[in-house]
């Protein structure tokens, strides 16, 4: 499909199925139907996504990299696999809709024997990839099909691409409340953060937007209220160097910033829905 200079189409890559997203400026997205993952978001002549090139690609294994979406727990904060069961479900694609400043598509996930056997509730999962020139919006939204309320924890887990983690910088989180999962220690986010080895940190979210810093390159991150926690990861040179997954440089080369739900579930009632999203702008000087 091909319209005002965007285009849509079914794509293969590692062996997996998925669509592209582009647009006449170059601006494309590539998304894995497994876990609806934005596997590569290319802007402004750059790929803006971290994806392992250890990945196995199996149609099981999670994908490192690029986006995860968590979902309907995050990490092992619960009795479900870790991260959630969505990451490694097969998603369905909508039909893409070209507007004049950019391209989208939804892909959903709805329940089915499998998730009952895991998580008793009734639900449908959509999430939207919105592709504008120099911009990235990602939007979950959860319905309850269910007659009686749904709770789920989650994130967006975002790998965004760096050219070496010593000289990156996140600013906007100065002052939120910051609970360190490395020692369990609670104190407020210094104005720049900055990544010396092992990094695991759950902010309260900020009002504004905020910005990364690699080298010449700026991003700017926002998220909606809908997400009360970001978190910011990265596992440094000795965890890495342990994962099968992760080159032994890989940490060099990303941070996570996840828009979350990490310290207390959201409530979904029966027939209603919940909606969060996160938004990338390349920020030009």
């Amino acid at each position: 499909m091909a319209d005002g200079g965007a285009l849509c189409r079914s794509e293969t890559q590692y062996g997996q199925a998925g669509q592209r997203l582009a647009l006449a400026g170059g601006d494309t997205v590539w998304v894995a139907l497994q876990g609806a993952h934005v596997v590569s978001w290319h802007a402004a002549g750059r790929e803006r996504l971290y994806l392992s090139p250890q990945n196995a690609w199996d149609g099981r294994s999670a994908i490192r990299g690029g986006v995860p979406v968590c979902f309907p727990q995050f990490n092992q904060r619960g009795t479900l696999p870790k991260h959630g069961f969505a990451r490694n479900s097969v998603w369905t694609a909508g039909r893409p809709v070209v507007q004049d400043d950019g391209v989208q598509q939804d892909f959903s996930l709805s329940w089915s024997a499998q998730t009952l056997a895991l998580w008793q509730s009734r639900f449908e999962a959509r999430l939207r990839v919105a592709l504008a020139p120099g911009e990235l919006t990602l939007t979950l939204t959860v319905h309850n099909l269910d007659s009686r309320p749904l709770e789920f924890s989650g994130a967006l887990h975002s790998y965004l691409a760096v050219d070496d983690i010593a000289q990156a910088r996140l600013r906007g989180l100065q002052g939120q409340p910051e609970w360190n999962a490395l020692t369990d220690h609670h104190a407020r986010a210094a104005a720049d953060l900055q990544f010396e080895g092992e990094f695991d940190r759950v902010y309260d979210a900020a009002p504004g937007a905020l910005c990364l810093r690699d080298g010449a390159h700026r991003l700017e991150i926002s998220q909606s209220a809908g997400w009360a926690n970001s978190v910011v990861w990265n596992p440094g040179r000795d965890k890495c160097a342990a994962m099968a997954d992760l080159p032994a440089d890989g940490f060099s080369h990303f941070v996570c910033v996840e828009a979350a739900q990490v310290m207390s579930p959201i409530h979904v009632d029966a027939a209603t829905h919940w909606q969060g999203w996160q938004r990338f702008r390349v920020l030009k000087d």
